[in-house]
């Protein structure tokens, strides 16, 4: 599978982008994709969804947006082309907020998302997904430690819960704060 793509946007279009990379072009399905700069190197997180007839990525340009994305998915009746309109149209604090507040109204406003979807949705993820409360308060250090232990494979629920520990300790470096955390899920796992 392919975990990310690294490198310039040749074009975009409203839902999707091509990206090259060593002399190869990806297109790629995502959310707003006009929110990058043409000609520009950038990173995209991707999901590679395999069908009997295509292969198609879809990309999202924070692990934030693609575990929202995997969680949508995993949801009865929801498919990858419902789930990124959703989040094209929604975004995905929004959504989660929506998740966490019992908020069917707005999910069914979304595109393709029915009652009984909005629903299940609910039913299926709300107190599963990230804290969006929380994340303007963090510093920008650990921000980023918190994106490299996702891109590292740990799930949002798994790193979540250390923020409020690493938050006592100010002012530590990107490298610190992911040694803390390491040393934290280590220590919740009895290793």
């Amino acid at each position: 599978m392919i975990a990310f793509i690294r490198g310039t946007v040749v074009s975009y279009t409203s839902d999707n982008v091509i990206v090259e990379t060593g002399g190869i072009g990806y297109r790629i399905f995502m959310p707003n994709p006009t929110v990058l700069t043409l000609n520009e190197q950038t990173l995209i997180y991707t999901y590679q969804h395999i069908r009997e007839d295509a292969q198609i990525l879809f990309g999202f340009t924070s692990m934030d947006e693609h575990d929202l994305f995997l969680r949508l998915i995993s949801v009865k009746g929801i498919g990858p082309k419902i789930a990124i309109n959703a989040l094209s149209v929604g975004g995905w604090k929004q959504i989660v907020e929506a998740i966490e507040t019992n908020n069917a109204a707005y999910l069914k406003s979304l595109p393709g998302i029915g009652p009984k979807a909005a629903s299940q949705i609910v039913l299926d993820l709300k107190g599963k997904l990230v804290d969006t409360k929380d994340t303007g308060k963090i510093d920008s250090n650990l921000s980023d430690a918190i994106e490299a232990l996702k891109s590292l494979g740990y799930k949002a629920n798994e790193v979540n819960p250390l923020v409020k520990h690493l938050r006592k300790e100010e002012g530590k470096s990107v490298d610190e704060y992911i040694k803390m955390a390491l040393q934290l899920l280590a220590k919740q796992k009895g290793v």
